[in-house]
């Protein structure tokens, strides 16, 4: 691994997804000298109960430029379409391409398990890029010139909508980190994505997404006391990538010294 490599890639199927699970996570990174990266594989133009695709894509993209802005991220749209991202071979080389031309020591996406399909292909995509991204015969030139990243990443999970699988039963975070110090600028960056109101409203029966998020936090927080036995206001949790390849060791536990709250999990 690269001591030099600061480079953190969050990847969310749509624009809004990952202010809405990660970025207090990313602010607590980028104050500490990392790089942060952030690309959606679609521009959201499923979203909208009013705008047709093409305008709420130009909606939403300038919302989520915006939203990095805050953040001091780079944004990056990968290149599908809402509910069209499918595990194909040409959506694993397109995804691999992403990780090739950022080659970050660290990334972060959705849970496999998670309330759409958008969010668990997005995941399947990154995992299998990660995987990809550093051997240098598995071609992507159609999408990069670059042949190879240096290694495979660490490989983080944000935790599902509501914390629950597709039956309910709650997936519990391998670790939280506590985002107390982070949650105002977090809900600053999701404040960006206004356009997201009124689909939220209208298709997921949330009125404030920006204090539904506050209260998700909140929640993630007493989970996160719980476990550490000290009072955390707001929390992320994440499970991390295990499998044969991946780095096993939780890097954050070490960058973000102190603020990663451990849980006891089965593995």
């Amino acid at each position: 691994m690269n001591a030099d490599n600061k480079k953190v890639l969050a990847v969310g199927a749509h624009p809004d997804d990952l202010e809405i699970f990660c970025a207090g996570t990313l602010f607590l990174m980028r104050e500490l000298g990392f790089q942060i990266h952030i690309a959606t594989m679609t521009l959201g133009d499923c979203g909208s109960q009013e705008h047709p695709a093409q305008e709420i894509r130009r909606i939403r993209r300038k919302e989520a430029e915006a939203a990095c802005e805050l953040l001091g991220a780079s944004y990056r749209y990968v290149g599908f379409n809402d509910l069209s991202i499918f595990n194909d071979d040409i959506s694993n080389r397109r995804t691999t391409a992403l990780l090739r031309e950022i080659d970050p020591l660290m990334v972060m996406t959705h849970h496999p398990n998670d309330y759409m399909s958008d969010h668990e292909v997005t995941s399947l995509l990154v995992r299998n890029a990660c995987f990809c991204a550093p051997a240098p015969n598995y071609d992507t030139l159609s999408f990069t010139p670059v042949t190879r990243s240096s290694t495979v990443p660490y490989l983080y999970y944000f935790e599902p909508l509501e914390g629950i699988d597709i039956f309910g039963e709650r997936i519990r975070p391998h670790f939280y980190v506590d985002i107390s110090q982070s949650i105002e600028a977090r809900l600053e960056m999701l404040g960006c994505h206004q356009s997201q109101r009124e689909w939220l409203l209208s298709h997921h029966r949330v009125d404030d997404y920006v204090e539904s998020a506050r209260r998700r936090c909140r929640d993630a927080g007493e989970r996160a006391s719980l476990a550490s036995g000290r009072t955390i206001a707001y929390a992320e949790g994440f499970r991390q990538h295990l499998g044969h390849a991946y780095p096993r060791h939780n890097i954050l536990s070490r960058v973000l010294e102190g603020r990663v709250v451990p849980v006891s999990v089965s593995r």
